[in-house]
């Protein structure tokens, strides 16, 4: 490795502007964005990020899940990339933050290496990866899932959302199928710039969170049914009421993970009262359950106590309660030498950092199944996210990419 390259420094002028113009596919109604996955905005954006990158004199393949990857070569061609990025895709009321900033920070790294005319040893790959936030297709990080071997392409292709629409046609309106087979892509390591996403370096003033791994993930889908019946003629002893069981439901999956504290969470995000109307007890009601932590044995006890819960409920109540889990994603170490390399980057641009877990899943914790992975994490204001509040300051995201710029030429070895 020849040379210094410690003075060198993304353009954090630059970097900020382009998220604010990406901002400006699919805004939102408080600031924020919303461009669900495959939806047109996606598609803008990602045609967007297509000319950016080949203006940074990339080369840009898709793969037939959408995921866009970007090539900048290295000296040693026969190398494996080091990769790096995130995803373009957001939450119904997103903000302009979570995922592109990773994104938009890997091009920056490319286009700040380019202005410095260096040349890395290995090649470098930048990433798109589809629908990291599962909120019109389930599961989330689907195609980096797909990527690690996970799911089937044929099993992704064919999931629907709330209208029926298939990936596979979605990935058609918009004209984002690739013709790359999934996987085909071999890479020797991958980093993944995010927000926190949390309260944690805000609270304690650090600038870089050091991500160990990311915890566990268990996705749940239920369905409580009552009996459906006049509001004024039946009595409260006589009712089949299935909101005030999912009442209940909803307060034992706060108790067993209050229970299993301080690192389980549980939520219910999603509770539809089938065929609602003032003057009818409710008869059926459909939710969801998402279920967090570190470790594997603390998922499978939360499940074993929160179906012996649900079986109680629906015993006591004369309720039939079913839970299907959809998912489940088990914690996931990350490499420690990029957790190092990171650490050290941090560490050499002189920032504050601590070392943490991940509490959302990215899809840096599927690629860690298949190649050396890790993870940076800077400050969000009040560890706000998935929200159109959602904001991070320029300062912290200059210095999230300043740190991925140096983990990166760590990784692949800089040729000034």
């Amino acid at each position: 490795m020849a040379g210094r390259t410690d003075n060198l420094r993304i353009d954090g002028g630059r970097l900020w502007a382009s998220i604010h113009d990406t901002a400006a596919f699919g805004p939102g109604r408080a600031g924020g964005v919303n461009r669900l996955t495959l939806s047109p905005a996606d598609g803008e954006v990602r045609d967007w990020f297509r000319a950016a990158c080949e203006g940074a004199g990339l080369s840009v393949g898709t793969d037939a899940l959408g995921t866009q990857f970007a090539l900048r070569p290295g000296r040693n061609a026969a190398a494996k990339p080091v990769a790096f990025g995130s995803h373009l895709d957001t939450q119904p009321t997103g903000g302009r933050f979570d995922g592109i900033l990773g994104t938009l920070a890997g091009l920056e790294v490319m286009r700040s290496l380019n202005d410095a005319g260096i040349e890395t040893e290995a090649p470098l790959l930048l990433v798109n990866w589809t629908n990291e936030e599962g909120s019109r297709f389930a599961p989330a990080m689907m195609a980096s899932a797909a990527y690690a071997g996970a799911y089937t392409v044929e099993n992704i292709l064919s999931r629907r959302d709330a209208n029926g629409v298939s990936v596979a046609e979605a990935l058609a309106a918009i004209g984002c199928a690739g013709g790359e087979p999934v996987g085909a892509r071999e890479i020797g390591a991958f980093v993944e710039l995010h927000i926190e996403q949390g309260p944690i370096l805000e609270a304690e003033g650090k600038t870089i969170g050091v991500v160990e791994g990311g915890q566990g993930i268990a996705w749940f889908d239920g369905t409580v049914t009552g009996f459906e019946s006049h509001a004024g003629t039946t009595p409260m002893t006589r009712r089949r009421d299935a909101l005030l069981g999912f009442a209940e439901i909803a307060l034992e999956a706060e108790r067993i993970a209050l229970a299993h504290g301080p690192s389980a969470v549980a939520t219910v995000g999603e509770a539809v009262i089938e065929a609602p109307s003032r003057n009818v007890v409710p008869g059926a009601l459909r939710f969801t359950l998402d279920m967090r932590d570190p470790h594997s044995a603390t998922l499978d006890a939360f499940e074993a106590e929160f179906r012996e819960a649900l079986a109680a409920i629906a015993a006591r109540r004369s309720l039939t309660v079913e839970l299907t889990r959809i998912w489940r994603k088990e914690p996931v170490p990350f490499d420690p030498a990029i957790v190092s390399a990171v650490e050290a980057s941090a560490g050499m641009l002189g920032f504050s950092h601590r070392r943490m877990v991940s509490g959302a899943g990215h899809d840096a914790c599927n690629v860690a199944l298949r190649a050396p992975a890790g993870m940076i994490f800077v400050p969000c204001r009040d560890g706000v996210s998935h929200n159109e509040a959602e904001w991070a300051e320029e300062h912290d995201c200059t210095a999230g990419a300043n740190v991925l710029l140096h983990t990166v030429l760590a990784l692949a070895g800089r040729v000034p």
